[in-house]
This record gives structure tokens, C-alpha cells and sequence, in this order.
């Protein structure tokens, strides 16, 4: 029998958590189908909050815990929490929340984080050294906050010594199933991806990401620029050329351009052009040579390897994943 130890903490959202009691409670159900051992469940869970007080999580309803952190021993595993919207990304006065996470973890612990919760993981120090991977909009704000932990960005879920991250809410399933599997059986697990419609085999963050356009920086110049990348996104044009329109030396211009959005001028224009090319692909039936002419490229088979490079997959793949209300293949159509 394993048990699962939820934390919650003001401001978290409790979907991770209520989304993972209620895969183990399906696991369970087949576990007892499989075995015919109804008296003794798999997993057994229980929500711990700092006080054992109840706790106002994200959307503004309370939680009641079954107690504090204190009141239990030990445990197989704790998940931690997402924390959103937040600044930081950490839940308030966090050192009490971090303390007990590492020494439950040096108690034989396993520490599995759903979605942003890996800022709390990262935060205790644990990941260092380690791979990890986060919801895909957090990267930057992640790789420039924890430089010693090893960034998958693409990947749903990471494990490296008892240390699991998962890259999204929805991504409970993924660490569920391999919990599911760890505690219980391949086959236990494989049943369990069925009944919760996910395919683990498709286990990739890289097709949902979308562009993280970056304007806050406070650079008016650079935003000009980014403004007028935009707009004229299908022309061709050559950032020297856009430097002197801004009125700046074009290597100062790079340098500024960069310090600003993370990006140079050049990545940022390829991104802009790789997110219209999805709003095509989605939206309408036209051919990807058409589509390469439209957002600015002449060579379709150029736009083809960008395009692969940034969603891993290919355009006729992304059509027919994404797609959508349209005859394209999309989901969410009428029967």
C-alpha cells in the first residue's frame, strides 16, 4: 500500500490535487477488480495543510485538511501544489512549507510537483543538479531563477531520484499513471490510461507551447520594434535596415533587442510567423505552400523544418491535432 501525502497552502489550485485523489481512487477500484482484494486499497491519500486548519485555495472555496504536516510521520509520497496567479510562484512565508518538504524527503519520501509547483521544489534547493520541467509559459522565468536545475521544457514528466515534476495541471494524469505504475503494475496503469482517455505515448509539452510575447520590459525603442515585427511579420525585411528605422546602431539594437524580450530580432520574427502559421493551420484549409507564402517565407520546405523544430511536429500533424470547428479534423465538432 502506498501513501500520498496533498499539500495545500493558501492561493494553490486544489484541481492538481482533487484530479489525483480521484485517479487513485480509480486505480484502486481496478486494483480490486484485478486482485479481488477490496479490504486493502493501493493508494491511500490524505491532505495535509501547515496548521491542520482549513485552507482557502484558488477559486476561493475552502478545503478542510485531514491535519498538519506534524501530525503524520511519515509517507511514500508528497505532491506539491501549483501556486497561481502569483508573482513569485511560491506560496506566502514559504520556508516552514520548504523545511518539512526536504526532510520528508530525507525521510525516503518521494516529492512529485504538478505543474508550477516545481518553483516550490526547485526552491528547496532538491532539483539542483537534476532534470525538471514546468508548465511551457514559465520557462524563462524558471531557467533565470533556478540555473542549476536541469530544464526539460518539453517533456510532461521528469523523475530523478524520488524528485517527479510535472509540466502542467492536466498533467496529473501522466504522474498519476506513473505512480499508478511504480506502486502498482504496467498493466494496472495501462488499464487506468484507458479509462482516463490520456495516451501516454503522447506525453509532449512542445505542440501546445505558444509564443511568450515579452512587453514589459520598458524599453519603448524595443517595443517599437516588436510592434512593427508584427505588423509586418509577411514582408521581408532585414534588421539592419529595422535598426535604423528605430534609430539605433544595428549590433546595439541585437544587444538592446535581446536584453529586452530574450529573443533576437530574428527569433522573435521566426516565432511571430510560427504562430500565424498555426492560426492558419487551425482555422482554415489552406495548403502549407500557400501558408509559407502568406507569413513571409518563400521556401515551403525551409518553413517545414522551422515549423518541426518549434511544435515537433509537422504541419499536416499539427492540422489535424488542432484543427478545429471547422471540417478540418478538430475536436469539440457535433456528431
Amino acid at each position: 500500500m502506498a501513501n500520498i501525502t496533498f499539500i495545500v497552502d493558501t492561493g494553490c489550485m486544489f484541481s492538481g490535487i482533487s484530479g489525483l485523489i480521484d485517479c487513485f481512487n480509480i486505480a484502486n477500484q481496478w486494483h480490486a477488480t484485478n486482485t479481488g482484494e477490496w479490504l486493502e486499497p493501493l493508494f491511500t491519500t490524505r491532505v495535509l495543510s501547515r496548521d491542520g486548519k482549513a485552507v482557502k485555495v484558488g477559486g476561493g472555496f475552502q478545503i478542510i485538511p485531514d491535519g498538519g504536516f506534524h501530525d503524520f510521520e511519515k509517507t511514500d509520497v508528497v505532491v506539491v501544489p501549483p501556486y497561481l496567479p502569483n508573482a513569485d510562484l511560491l506560496p506566502s512565508n514559504a520556508s516552514p512549507l520548504l523545511d518539512w518538504i526536504v526532510g520528508s524527503y530525507e525521510q525516503g519520501a518521494m516529492i512529485a510537483s504538478v505543474c508550477t509547483g516545481s518553483f516550490v521544489l526547485a526552491e528547496t534547493g532538491l532539483l539542483d543538479g537534476k532534470p525538471a520541467t514546468t508548465h511551457w509559459f514559465f520557462t524563462k522565468l524558471f531557467k533565470r531563477r533556478y540555473p542549476k536545475v536541469l530544464l526539460e521544457p518539453d517533456r510532461v514528466l521528469t523523475r530523478e531520484k524520488g524528485l517527479i515534476c510535472s509540466g502542467s495541471i492536466s498533467a496529473f494524469y501522466y504522474l498519476g499513471l506513473h505512480l499508478i505504475e511504480s506502486f502498482g503494475s504496467s498493466h494496472l496503469a495501462a488499464q487506468c490510461s484507458k479509462a482516463f482517455l490520456v495516451d501516454p505515448s503522447k506525453a509532449n509539452q512542445t505542440p501546445y507551447a505558444m509564443f511568450n510575447v515579452h512587453k514589459s520590459h520598458g524599453d519603448k525603442d524595443i517595443m517599437r520594434a516588436q510592434e512593427w515585427i508584427e505588423s509586418n511579420f509577411n514582408d521581408a525585411m532585414k534588421m539592419e535596415d529595422l535598426a535604423r528605422q528605430i534609430g539605433i546602431s544595428p549590433r546595439h539594437f541585437i544587444r538592446r533587442f535581446k536584453r529586452a524580450t530574450d529573443e533576437t530580432p530574428l527569433r522573435y520574427l521566426q516565432q511571430i510567423r510560427i504562430e500565424r502559421a498555426k492560426e492558419y493551420l487551425e482555422t482554415t484549409s489552406e495548403t502549407v505552400n500557400e501558408i509559407t507564402q502568406v507569413i513571409g517565407y518563400e521556401n515551403s520546405s525551409s518553413f517545414r523544418k522551422l515549423f518541426k523544430e518549434a511544435t515537433g511536429l509537422s504541419p499536416s500533424e499539427y492540422r489535424s491535432r488542432f484543427a478545429r470547428g471547422d471540417g478540418l479534423g478538430g475536436s469539440f465538432q457535433s456528431a
